[in-house]
């Protein structure tokens, strides 16, 4: 399945047009919307102690899919395509190093650590941003005629700071999760949980965006 993206307005404010190391860039909603998600998620910005920061995408080899639809999405900032590592098999690419991200860099990071802004309500409000954050790091438990339910993982994240993502989805999606922090050989690990009282609403956000790879995360429609 491919994404049927469409322009859209948004009121996350940032600067979008570019001096690029070859020129202008801009920064379209959607692609601003994709890598919101995707920050929430497995995407990463580095600095490169100028002015600027690019965005680095890993993907593992079965989501190769995936990792051509975001180069598709982000083609014009990027200088080279796709290519997979030898070692691992993973798919990766990255962006150029532009301005705009530095600004996103400066509102999702503090130092070296990726965080979860105070604003996140204000930022987490488009049906693709939660998309692309679901296919980076959601989650799907699927019983036959009992039960399914979804999870996001909030591992890079506070506790604290997965509260602020579960009002965002509350105030901008009408989805209610809670937070769970199961332990595993000792350690917490904090998650999204959207069972009975959220998981239809957000299913039929997130449904349309969602690439054929990612499938497996998704229930089986009922006819």
């Amino acid at each position: 399945m491919r994404c049927p993206l469409e322009k859209q307005e948004g009121d996350l404010q940032i600067i979008s047009r570019e001096v690029g190391y070859n020129g202008v860039m801009d920064l379209s909603q959607i692609q601003k919307d994709i890598i919101v998600g995707t920050l929430l998620g497995d995407g990463s910005l580095e600095y490169d102690k100028f002015k600027a920061s690019r965005l680095q995408i890993k993907q593992a080899a079965r989501k190769k899919e995936y990792v051509m639809w975001l180069y598709e999405n982000l083609a014009n900032l990027v200088k080279t395509s796709p290519k997979q590592r030898p070692d691992t098999l993973q798919w990766y690419f990255s962006t150029r190093s532009l301005r705009s991200l530095e600004e996103l860099r400066k509102i999702f990071y503090e130092g070296r650590r990726k965080t979860v802004p105070s604003t996140i309500k204000d930022i987490l409000i488009s049906p693709i941003s939660l998309a692309v954050w679901f296919m980076d790091d959601g989650t799907l438990d699927y019983r036959e005629k009992s039960h399914y339910s979804f999870s996001i993982s909030a591992d890079d994240f506070t506790v604290e700071e997965a509260t602020l993502l579960q009002e965002a989805l509350r105030e901008g999606f009408g989805v209610i999760s809670s937070i769970q922090t199961p332990s595993s050989r000792g350690k917490k690990y904090t998650k999204l949980y959207i069972g009975k009282e959220g998981r239809s609403t957000f299913l039929e956000i997130i449904r349309p965006y969602i690439l054929s790879c990612f499938a497996y995360k998704l229930p089986p429609l009922i006819a």
